[in-house]
């Protein structure tokens, strides 16, 4: 097996610059309002045409089952669709095999707007690889992150859904329900399933206010969203890929709430202990 890649808290390689201008990745304040109000904000560019190439590179890599690092992974799911016509390529713990995945956690163009958002210093969660083939890509199905995450308190998360592939309608771009951040947490009602299935968890009102609006991205492009907003996307039935990769990260000081594992290998933190070792590297810190 390959060397754990976990261990080592900094960026390795020279893909992504070394130092850029921290006013140059500033969300505006008209972004940081969106944000607010809406639960996300998007078209952040992350990476230019070779780290997108070299992520792609990396992600077929680890998309061959015979992949050494494969023991390093949380989960790996080749197929996690439960339409057998269809395929959904789901995995975390990338950044733990691939120097790619790993040297793109420290990218200022996502950290710094992190940091606005979370008010605080900016450590990581865990990550995750999306894949929808052409033709038969399966769908992602509606749900909020942290329903997922309730394992870590209190509520201070942010994904960054970051395109590999131009992500449009026609290939099953990601999908946003505006403001259902201020919703309360919603029953799980499985990542991979019916997209209708939301729809029992739901009270009249939230149904309503259910109107999801499209997250079109090019290449290189990420949106960014509130753990607690609604969000999903559809089969990819056009002639091209929509791959993706997944960047969660808390604020530090987010605490364990359960004594078993927060990820599968890696050792538990006592409930009541912060978040940090070896798994959960501070990424971007702040003195405010």
């Amino acid at each position: 097996m390959p060397h754990d890649l976990s261990r080592v808290h900094r960026p390795i390689g020279t893909l992504f610059p070394e130092s850029v201008s921290e006013e140059s990745c500033k969300l505006s304040e008209e972004q940081l309002e969106h944000f607010r109000e809406q639960g996300y904000v998007v078209g952040i560019r992350l990476c230019e045409g070779r780290q997108v190439d070299a992520l792609r590179e990396a992600l077929a890599r680890l998309a061959d089952t015979a992949h050494p690092g494969h023991g390093l992974f949380h989960e790996y799911h080749s197929n996690e669709s439960t339409n057998p016509d269809t395929v959904l390529f789901h995995a975390l713990g990338a950044w733990r095999i691939e120097e790619a995945f790993h040297d793109l956690l420290w990218n200022p163009a996502f950290l710094i707007p992190a940091s606005q958002i979370l008010g605080g210093s900016v450590r990581f969660w865990h990550d995750q690889l999306f894949s929808k083939p052409a033709k038969h890509g399966g769908v992602v199905a509606w749900h909020q992150d942290y329903s997922y995450w309730t394992r870590t308190v209190p509520v201070a998360h942010l994904t960054c859904w970051l395109a590999l592939d131009d992500s449009t309608v026609e290939n099953g771009c990601l999908q946003y329900v505006p403001g259902s951040h201020r919703w309360n947490l919603l029953p799980i009602t499985g990542l991979a399933g019916n997209m209708e299935e939301i729809m029992t968890v739901l009270s009249d009102e939230q149904k309503a206010a259910f109107r999801p609006v499209p997250i079109e991205l090019k290449k290189g492009e990420c949106a960014i969203h509130h753990s607690l907003l609604v969000h999903g996307s559809y089969e990819n039935r056009s002639n091209r890929p929509r791959r993706a990769t997944v960047i969660n990260v808390f604020r530090d000081g987010v605490q364990s709430a359960r004594d078993d594992e927060p990820l599968e290998g890696v050792p538990p933190i006592p409930a009541g202990e912060a978040m940090r070792g070896q798994f959960f590297p501070l990424l971007y810190e702040t003195n405010r």
